[in-house]
Formats: C-alpha cells, structure tokens, sequence
C-alpha cells in the first residue's frame, strides 16, 4: 500500500501540461524494486509489449529507471522482455470480455501502485470497410479504443489521489487525417485522440498528465499481421525504438501530442486548416 504520510504534501496547482514538478521516481514510495543504488523506481504499466513500440518502450524506459510491468498476447516473447527489461510479465488478451479489468487489478496487485500507464497495445486491418469481417472490426474497436479507456478509468483514481502520473496513448497518424482502406482503424483511433484532448482538459490542476504520441509507418510485426504489408516506398517506416524515444519524451516533457517523426505534425495542420486541399494532395500522392 501507498505509505502517504512519507511523503510531502502533493502539489495542489500544477499548470496544465507542465512536468510533475514532484519527480515520478520518489526515494521514498513503496516500489516492487529497487534500483542497484538503492533507490525505488516508479512503476509503468505498458501495453503490447511482447514486441514492436511496446517491447522496445520497455527496454528504453527500464535504462531510464522505470519499473516496467509488460503486457501482451504472446507468453513466451513476452517473457523475454520482461527478463531483458528487469520487469514483470503479465499476459493478457485485451480483446477479451474482463482483459483490461483483470490487467489492472494483477497490475496493481503486484507492484502495489502504478505511476504510468502507456496503452500501446494494436491491431489493424486493411482492405474495404464493406469487406471487413466483423469479428476483426470487434477486435480493433476493442483493443485500439475500449481497452485504453477502461485502463485509464481503472488506474486514474489511483493516480487521482497521489497527485501524480502519466497516461501516454498511442495514436496514430490514420486517427488525423484519415487513411482509405483503414477506415475502422482510423476510426479506433480518431475516437483515442479525442479522448486524450478530452481528459486532457479533466486533469488540469490534478497533477496527473495525458499525452499522446502519434507515428506514422513504424517498422513492427503490425502490417504483416494485418495481413498486408506497407506499401508505399514514402515515408519508410522509422523504428520502434524511435517511438519508444517519444513516449519517454512524453512520460518527462511539457508536451501533450507528439508526432513522431515530427515532420508528420505539417500534413495534420494543413489536414485541419484546409481538408479540401488536403484530400486532393493526398488523392495525387498518397
């Protein structure tokens, strides 16, 4: 349990978008493990860890000091990184009636508290909407959409009451500007980033901190198991390990939403500021 009256008083005015100005890595709250020197760290949960943003967010946050708790689909690989990472492994099918729930309460239960949630976990489809099965289009909104939510509702009191903590969501570039023969999975996460402005403006004041991180083509398993590759020769794919820069940038930054590369923020701005141009661009070369 949290030991509140070990640590002082929890700041009461925080500005909105502004870095917990009380570190996350508290020497003196209960954490499962310390650190070689001693120290405690603070507790992430991350989503989609057995591999891709999710594997490699994990490694980069362990070097920065965070305990990770890794979650995912696949035992064996996700074994793996919990033991390259120093964390723990807790399988889960998000999908699944009851996934988040049971995530967040083993989450809670073994680490006693957790500081961060990064919902990276996804899933996607390509072809036409018309021709989309729908037990796929069921596993998108659920995992891409429903399942951060109802992480974020479950961990978000929690964080609430320390005064402190970060949810970062993985969007995507699909959710800003729309993207043909993706049409349900733009959607999952058009619907994530407008929940991430919403409970932006609910916590200003809290101490508690939503960001969203937005790539573009990222090179991971997700196209091979959507069942078509990536296409276009432009922009190429950027790595995870890229990605996973940008959630730690988000987890410790002023920023709420960063594109990754940021280049990507040109084509969301002229989407917003002149769609109908937009769409004969992206018609001519995309």
């Amino acid at each position: 349990m949290d030991d509140n009256s070990a640590r002082p008083p929890a700041p009461t005015d925080l500005p909105p978008g502004l870095p917990i100005d009380v570190p996350l890595d508290l020497p003196q709250a209960p954490a499962p493990r310390p650190t070689a020197g001693g120290r405690h760290r603070p507790v992430v949960l991350i989503t989609g860890a057995s591999s891709g943003i999710g594997a490699a967010t994990a490694a980069r946050l362990a070097r920065a000091g965070w305990y990770p708790l890794v979650s995912g689909t696949d035992p064996r690989r996700l074994a793996e990184t919990a033991a390259r990472t120093g964390g723990h492994a807790l399988a889960e099918d998000l999908a699944v009636p009851g996934g988040a729930q049971r995530l967040a309460e083993r989450a809670l239960a073994v680490a006693g508290r957790v500081d961060a949630l990064v919902a990276s976990a996804g899933v996607g489809w390509r072809g036409p909407f018309a021709a989309m099965p729908q037990d796929v289009l069921d596993r998108i909104v659920e995992v891409d959409l429903a399942a951060p939510l109802r992480l974020a509702r479950l961990l978000l009191p929690g964080m609430l009451e320390r005064r402190r903590g970060r949810i970062v969501l993985l969007g995507s570039m699909a959710g800003q500007v729309g993207v043909g023969g993706e049409a349900g999975y733009a959607a999952a996460k058009g619907g994530l980033a407008l929940f991430a402005e919403s409970l932006w403006y609910e916590l200003r004041g809290t101490g508690v901190g939503v960001r969203i991180v937005l790539p573009g083509a990222v090179d991971t398993p997700f196209f091979a198991r959507r069942g078509t590759p990536f296409h276009r020769e432009h922009p190429r794919p950027v790595s995870p390990e890229r990605i996973a820069d940008d959630v730690l940038r988000a987890l410790t930054g002023h920023r709420d939403k960063l594109f990754a590369p940021s280049w990507l923020a040109m084509p969301a701005r002229l989407h917003g500021a002149a769609p109908e141009l937009f769409r004969q661009l992206a018609a001519r070369f995309g």
